[in-house]
């Protein structure tokens, strides 16, 4: 029997089991669904690994981020910034990001798109359908310092 005569007889079987009883390749026997957060992560991390990406997450998701990691089992905040809709078959990504100042924004929302379609269909095999990135701010040199004094003041004890 070929491997198209094979197929014929599978029609309408999910499990991709051929008739001869009930045996497939033990690769395609049973169901796999991968969950949100899943995909939410791998995102994540992806659109982090561009280095012109300062952070994710609108102002309030930040601080909201922010307080949740001082709270022990907050989480480590991977999703933050980060909303994904996922189907069978199908996943779809929106990101809110930080840039750095001075990035050309169009370029590195173009290497986000790239890095995160790359990770989510190389580690889940789900099509990325569309990553949809909202710049919700520009990171300026200086406001990192600004930061980490106001972080070293709230620290000190009188």
């Amino acid at each position: 029997m070929t491997e198209t005569t094979q197929r014929s007889n599978t029609a309408g079987r999910q499990d991709g089991a051929t008739s001869q009883g009930g045996k497939g390749a033990p690769g395609t026997r049973g169901n796999t669904t991968i969950a949100d957060t899943v995909v939410a992560k791998i995102a994540g991390m992806a659109a982090r690994e561009i280095p012109e990406v300062h952070n994710l997450g609108g102002g309030m998701t930040r601080a909201f981020g922010a307080v949740r990691q001082r709270v022990p089992g907050g989480g480590s905040g991977v999703t933050q910034g980060v909303k994904v809709e996922v189907g069978e078959r199908q996943a779809a990504v929106d990101l809110d990001v930080v840039v750095e100042y001075g990035a050309a924004i169009a370029d590195t929302a173009a290497d986000i798109r790239t890095n995160v379609i790359n990770a989510v269909e190389r580690m889940t095999g789900l099509e990325v359908v569309e990553v949809n990135i909202a710049v919700d701010d520009v990171h300026l040199p200086d406001e990192e310092d600004d930061e980490s004094e106001q972080q070293e003041g709230s620290r000190r004890v009188a």
